[in-house]
């Protein structure tokens, strides 16, 4: 703790012969840290043990070598259309567009990946969509656990496609 070292003096405490009396030597104060460490390297290795740790919210993305072409059947494609507004329209290899919502989309890309275990979802997203509505579409494909996956942006013709839909 705090200790006060204080020097004995060998000569009697008195008026001295030679001239005025000589101030006091200040005394030494000697403080022992040790306590106060060991106090904040316990709370430290409290908090690092106790500190839950969040999982990362990077997803990997693979991305292809620029020019390469994969041949794919179109009965095993399905296609995501995400508008400008937010909202969906999806398709299955040739079929015909339908409607569907963000809360319609997890149970969807589940039933169709288990009725086809080589389905490829391909996510055609309008450049005036929301960032978010892409985040939000990833975060679908990963809670269904679809591996194969490609986010590309919407060309001209699939925007009139999407007006005749309609």
């Amino acid at each position: 703790m705090a200790e006060v070292a204080v020097a004995e003096k060998s000569k009697p405490a008195g008026p001295s012969l030679l001239g005025p009396p000589r101030r006091k030597k200040r005394v030494g104060i000697r403080i022992d840290m040790t306590p106060m460490v060991d106090v904040a390297f316990l709370l430290l290795i409290f908090f690092m043990v106790t500190t839950v740790f969040r999982r990362p919210l990077a997803m990997e993305v693979n991305m292809p070598e620029p020019g390469a072409r994969v041949e794919v059947p179109e009965s095993n494609v399905m296609t995501v259309y995400v508008d400008g507004d937010g909202t969906m329209l999806y398709k299955l290899g040739k079929g015909e567009l339908a409607p569907i919502g963000w809360d319609e989309l997890p149970a969807v890309l589940t039933a169709n990946d288990l009725a086809n275990p080589d389905l490829i979802v391909l996510v055609k997203i309008d450049r005036s969509a929301r960032y978010e509505n892409m985040v939000d579409m990833m975060d679908a494909l990963d809670d269904a656990h679809m591996q194969r996956f490609s986010l590309i942006p919407m060309t001209d013709k699939d925007v009139e496609t999407l007006d005749q839909a309609r």
